[in-house]
Parts: C-alpha cells; sequence; structure tokens
C-alpha cells in the first residue's frame, strides 16, 4: 500500500519549499504599479538584497530564473571576442561556460577532479601565465548544484592576485545557506535567483556586481544592460518593465523571514546542521552497502544539497515518491546517473522536515531490500540533538 497521502515533499535542490507565508503574500490582486506601497516595498527589496550578499554596491534584478542570471551577467561583463576563465566542478559550471561560449566569448575551462573543488594554485598559475591580461574575468560555482561541491571563494580571490580580472560566482544554490560576504571576499559580480535558499517561487534572477567592473563592455542589450535597473528612479525600471507584482509580495516576506525572523547567521548555521545530519545518516547506511557522499571531503560539500552515490537510486527516487510522497533529486551529472542521486537541504527545510525525508529514505532501503547498514536516521538525529545542545 502507499503511504503518499498528505502533502507532499520536494527534497531536490531547487524549486525548495515555499513557506506558507510566502505563498499567503503572493496570493492578492496587483495594486497601483506607478505609486504607493509597491514602490515603496521595492526600495526595501532592494536594499535587503544587498544585505543578503554582503555588499553595498550594486544590484540588479530581472524576471527570470538562473539561466537569466547567467545571461545578465555574461552580457554586462563581456563582449565578443572577450576571454573568461572558468573553474568547472560540475554540471553547472560547464552550463556558464557555454552560456558565455554562445555569445561569442572566448572561454577557458579549468576542469578539477571530480567531485572535488577547484584548486585555487591551479588559478593562480594559469593567470601567471597570462601576461597580457586578456582574462577578463574568472567564472565559479560557490555551489554547483548537481555535483554540490563547494569552492572556496576567499581562496580563489587571493589566488588571483593583482591580476586585473573580475571574480563572478553563482551562488544559485548556495545565497542564504552559506555565508557569502561579496564586499569583504572581492567579489565583483554575483548571481542568484529566487527559488532556491530564498524561498520564493521560480521567477526571480538577481546580479549585484561591483564599481570595479560596474561600466560594462558595451555588449549587453537594452534589456540585459544592468545599469538602468542598478540606478532606477521609477519602479518598471527596476524591472526592465511592468514588475513581478506577486513574486516581489513573496520576497519581502522570504527576506524577513530570513534576515530579520531567523537571521542570516543563524540561517547559515540551521543549513550547517542539516548538512551535518545528512552526512551522519549517509555515513550509517554506507557500513553496509554502496552508500556515500560523492565528496570525500567534508570541507567541500555544499551545505544546501548532497550528491549521493547509492546502487538502485532510480529505483529509491521511485520508491520515496510513489509510496512516501518525497521526491529527490536526479543525479545531474553523475558518472552513473541511475545510482546516483541529490538530497536538497535548502531553504524552508527544519530538522523536523529533513529527519522525515532521511527516515523515508532508510524506510526505502529496506522495503527495496538495497544493501545499507541501519542506524542512518539515529545517527541524524543524534547530529541535531549534539548540535542544539551545543548552541542552547
Amino acid at each position: 500500500m502507499s503511504f503518499a497521502a498528505g502533502r507532499p515533499v520536494l527534497a531536490i535542490p531547487g524549486p525548495s519549499p515555499v513557506p506558507d507565508r510566502v505563498l499567503r503574500a503572493m496570493h492578492r490582486p496587483s495594486p497601483d504599479i506607478y505609486g504607493g506601497e509597491l514602490v515603496d516595498l521595492n526600495l526595501r527589496l532592494m536594499a535587503d538584497l544587498r544585505r543578503l550578499a554582503g555588499t553595498r554596491q550594486h544590484v540588479a534584478a530581472y524576471i527570470g530564473n538562473g539561466h537569466a542570471a547567467w545571461e545578465a551577467a555574461n552580457m554586462n561583463l563581456f563582449a565578443p571576442g572577450d576571454r573568461a576563465l572558468v573553474l568547472v566542478a560540475g554540471h553547472f559550471g560547464r552550463g556558464w561556460a557555454e552560456t558565455a561560449r554562445a555569445i561569442g566569448v572566448e572561454v577557458e575551462t579549468i576542469e578539477a577532479a571530480p567531485f572535488t573543488a577547484p584548486d585555487p594554485q591551479q588559478l593562480a598559475d594559469r593567470l601567471a601565465a597570462d601576461c597580457e591580461g586578456r582574462i577578463r574575468a574568472v567564472l565559479v560555482c560557490q555551489v554547483d548544484t548537481a555535483s554540490s561541491v563547494r569552492s572556496d571563494i576567499p581562496a580563489i580571490r587571493d589566488a588571483m592576485g593583482d591580476h586585473p580580472a573580475a571574480l563572478a560566482v553563482d551562488a544559485i544554490a548556495s545565497l542564504g545557506c552559506e555565508p557569502m560576504r561579496m564586499d569583504d571576499w572581492g567579489v565583483d559580480v554575483l548571481v542568484s535567483a529566487s527559488q532556491k535558499g530564498l524561498m520564493v517561487p521560480p521567477g526571480l534572477a538577481f546580479v549585484w556586481f561591483s564599481d570595479k567592473v560596474a561600466a560594462g563592455r558595451g555588449a549587453a542589450t537594452p534589456y540585459w544592460d544592468w545599469t538602468p535597473r542598478a540606478k532606477a528612479a521609477e519602479l518598471w525600471q527596476f524591472w526592465g518593465g511592468t514588475p513581478p507584482v506577486q513574486h516581489l509580495y513573496g520576497l519581502a516576506e522570504a527576506l524577513a523571514l530570513l534576515l530579520e525572523d531567523e537571521g542570516l547567521e543563524a540561517a547559515w548555521t540551521r543549513h550547517e546542521g542539516l548538512a551535518a545530519a545528512t552526512w551522519a545518516a549517509l555515513d550509517a547506511w554506507g557500513q553496509g552497502g554502496e552508500i556515500r557522499a560523492q565528496i570525500a571531503d567534508p570541507a567541500q560539500r555544499g551545505r544546501s544539497v548532497t550528491a549521493v552515490a547509492l546502487k538502485g537510486a532510480d529505483r529509491l527516487r521511485g520508491w520515496t515518491e510513489r509510496q512516501a510522497g518525497l521526491t529527490l533529486g536526479i543525479g545531474l551529472g553523475a558518472p552513473q546517473p541511475a545510482d546516483a542521486l541529490r538530497i536538497a537541504h535548502m531553504g524552508h527545510v527544519s530538522a523536523h522536515m529533513h529527519l522525515g525525508t532521511l527516515a523515508v529514505i532508510e524506510a526505502g532501503l529496506a522495503a527495496l531490500g538495497l544493501p545499507h547498514a541501519p542506524g542512518g536516521v539515529a545517527a541524524a538525529a543524534a547530529e541535531i540533538a549534539r548540535r542544539s545542545t551545543a548552541a542552547g
């Protein structure tokens, strides 16, 4: 029989669970878009988005998803023929590289070993060899949503030394889930979107950028040009036309939850604990079967999503969805996708919610007879208990 009746649960790395408070805020008619409360709300949002990214510099907002944020960054950073150096640690690093290549950018990549973070020394060596300064920008994902590899952004910035290249960071799968201090870390361009750690349905894309790159390269079309958006005076100018009204109300609630009610550093700590609980469960199950986190070094694992090697993962994913109402992420970009999955722990996720996810996985392993040792849920619960006590 099935136990899937009830609220379905997504434990995929985006779209993430949306708080009821956000959904209620979005369920409303549109007000006047030329004055009044929405204008004031939008100004507060732009200030809060700067707080979120750890910057006092510029932010441009677009109606779109993470790919739209890539496009906006590419169109403003590069003119055709410019050179980009992309540090690749998974499927989405390659994706950003391809979108840059498609607009005429000369793209060079440094591929990290599978399921490992980019090596700052390799970057330093390559930039030292760029005597003519042809590399316009270095692009890297803070957390690659597919591999779940976590890059050390301060170390990458340090490795760039005094090379004039800009540092552009994809924080789509990390913003709100783990530290990002754009100004302190010397990040010149940061891209993200609404549907992951920001806890809002897909539809909003954001690009933060520093004074160093604010002038752009002249390749951006009127819609993608970040300057009029960052220097907007009228509401429509912030969004290149009619604003995404309901999304703005939802984003205001989500940012209030993240920045005020919980606090950003507390949210980072919560994600650290949920990730550690996931890894504890995997370590326990793996004592009796082919189950492990794809990334060996915990320091190189994202705190928002964990990529897992698990023999029979496709069967398990099918069971959890049909029998328990839980959807797990596919093994995107894994060497053997049928034997890989991703467990998301990003955004609006509590210990109660996540321990339920891990318990369903353990039930599925048992129901399907997939080799594993018992005790994964107990290990995860113990990790949550230890951290809650230490913080208390």
